[in-house]
């Protein structure tokens, strides 16, 4: 499944290099290793890693859960879901939602408040207007860009808490999910895991990172943050987590070209256009990878100082800055469990 393009507001710019007991092991130890599947759900490459508990089957059950995520809530499908009725009901009548819908629908509009409308996730039209990851991504016109951005207003998205319930008031609003909802997807696998009595694992959404527990010597996994200028898999540090998610949204992976310029995937919902406040990337570490989804997209479109700002704000929350001139800005939780490993980038106080 693809979420649409608005899955790519929220891109995440972070791989995970993990330093395992499997490094300098023998060949007959490297086959008793840790247990890996992968499958290509959300639209994105997934992969599962346990460490301490090698049965399938917890994988599989993990699986099956992010497909059930998926067929409720992708808007991009033959097969109808939860969110493309809500959109076609727009501007008519409420539409009832599962529980798990529900949540991620509360979220999305909670960050949407949360940044004062940076996020916002009836962003759905103007995605579809730019689509920057296809064939047919181009600059709007004028006139048509202002007609699109009437449609764009969490606060236009009603939520009845007791009947399950939601509502998009203006016809030809659309939700999209796809900058939450594999937060989601992740916390979800996390607790199939742990109930399973999994202690160490690596959930990787397409780059949502999600550690359950540390690695088996009892240490942090280390993560490597994707640096946002060079193709993917070089990165410019690490950071050092155990029972916690990181995400990063950045400008790299989906743009287009025209006329020299490059037009990057991360929407700002106020003017239209691709976000252009000096960032490049913002790494989130949070305890829920659902929580760091909604934050990465928030934080990027809010700049620098007000992104901090917010960040500081929060409980269990850390947020590493990366900007177009390759200096980078941390919290003091974050710096605490960063290595900055590439010699083209300025730590700053």
């Amino acid at each position: 499944m693809s979420f649409s393009n608005l899955r790519f507001i929220k891109i995440i710019l972070l791989f995970s290099f993990i330093v395992s007991f499997l490094v300098g092991c023998s060949p007959k130890e490297q086959i008793q290793g840790p247990l890996t599947k992968s499958n290509y759900i959300l639209g994105t490459l997934i992969d599962i890693t346990l460490y301490n508990n090698k049965d399938a089957k917890i994988i599989d059950e993990a699986f099956d859960r992010i497909k059930e995520i998926e067929n409720k809530m992708t808007i991009n499908s033959e097969n109808p879901s939860q969110i493309t009725r809500l959109n076609d009901a727009s501007g008519s009548h409420e539409v009832e939602v599962s529980e798990d819908t529900f949540y991620v629908l509360e979220k999305g509009k909670y960050y949407s408040q949360l940044s004062q409308g940076e996020f916002d996730i009836t962003i759905g039209p103007l995605v579809k207007l730019w689509n920057i990851g296809t064939p047919y991504a181009a600059i709007p016109e004028p006139k048509v860009l202002a007609e699109t951005l009437k449609l764009v207003d969490y606060n236009k998205l009603s939520l009845n808490e007791q009947r399950h319930t939601a509502k998009l008031e203006a016809s030809g609003m659309k939700v999209d999910l796809g900058a939450i909802a594999k937060g989601y997807a992740a916390d979800e696998v996390a607790s199939i895991l742990r109930n399973h009595g999994v202690k160490h694992a690596i959930i990787n959404l397409g780059g949502n990172i999600l550690a359950v527990g540390g690695n088996v010597n009892g240490n942090p996994w280390k993560i490597g943050v994707q640096n946002p200028f060079n193709p993917r898999g070089d990165y410019l540090g690490i950071v050092q987590i155990d029972n916690k998610s990181v995400v990063t949204s950045g400008i790299y992976e989906r743009y287009f070209e025209q006329d020299g310029k490059r037009y990057h995937h991360i929407l700002e919902p106020r003017t239209g256009y691709p976000g252009d406040n000096g960032l490049a990337g913002v790494s989130i570490i949070t305890d829920k990878s659902i929580d760091g989804d909604g934050l990465s997209t928030s934080i990027f479109l809010l700049g620098l100082d007000k992104g901090m700002k917010l960040i500081e704000g929060l409980d269990n929350t850390e947020a590493l800055f990366i900007t177009t001139d390759k200096k980078i800005y941390m919290t003091k939780g974050f710096k605490d469990v960063f290595t900055l490993t590439h010699k083209e980038y300025t730590l700053m106080n």
